[in-house]
């Protein structure tokens, strides 16, 4: 038996580097295109012709990897009670006491809380996104539907900024994680300490075999 314990597949980690990658081309073309005081950043893209172009079928990739890891994940990531009544612990989390607080299963309630507040920032990035669309799909929709798009579509792009600066944070915080996604194997301790119930299904499974 291994030591360690498979946490994320290669398909999972490339998966999730990819979705990163694009984040990052799509948060710096949006704020190129987003403030005059920002536009230098359109040099990164070739300019702001080019920007304008890129940024839209950029944001629709990350839309499409992400959602690869809704499916896959998504059966994770339901809110139980345990999950509720982690959050109301937080500060026994931050405090670095877990063990006063309910064990969880592959994911904690804050990453899954983060997992939902993603997909409805995502969802609503692509449908405003997809209105504001000059070249293919603007034409379409009247200017008060392409005003109010412009604006949701900022304060959905500023939640998920804000929302994966919280992720990256957490990650780091929470010495392994990065590893886990790096490498895709967690130590049985790790496992035991941060992810109880999910640490007592995967030796279930083991044993089994």
């Amino acid at each position: 038996m291994r030591h360690d314990i498979q946490r994320y597949t290669a398909g999972d980690r490339t998966n999730h580097w990819a979705v990163a990658i694009l984040f990052i081309l799509a948060a710096l073309s949006g704020l190129a295109l987003f403030h005059p005081a920002l536009f230098w950043l359109s040099n990164l893209f070739g300019g702001g012709s080019w920007t304008r172009i890129l940024h839209p079928f950029i944001g629709v990739a990350m839309f499409l990897f992400f959602i690869w890891l809704v499916m896959r994940f998504m059966s994770h990531n339901l809110i139980h009670k345990r999950d509720v009544q982690w959050l109301k612990q937080i500060d026994d989390v931050v405090a670095n006491r877990e063990e006063k607080v309910p064990e969880v299963g592959r994911y904690n309630g804050g990453q899954k809380l983060l997992f939902w507040v993603l997909l409805v920032c995502m969802l609503l990035l692509l449908v405003t996104g997809l209105v504001i669309w000059r070249e293919y799909f603007s034409y379409l929709f009247g200017i008060n539907a392409i005003r109010l798009s412009v604006l949701l579509h900022a304060i959905a792009a500023l939640v998920l900024v804000m929302s994966i600066i919280v992720h990256i944070y957490a990650g780091i915080w929470v010495k392994g994680s990065v590893g886990a996604m790096l490498t895709g194997w967690v130590s049985r301790g790790w496992a035991r300490k941060h992810h109880g119930l999910w640490y007592k299904e995967v030796e279930k499974g083991e044993h089994k075999h």
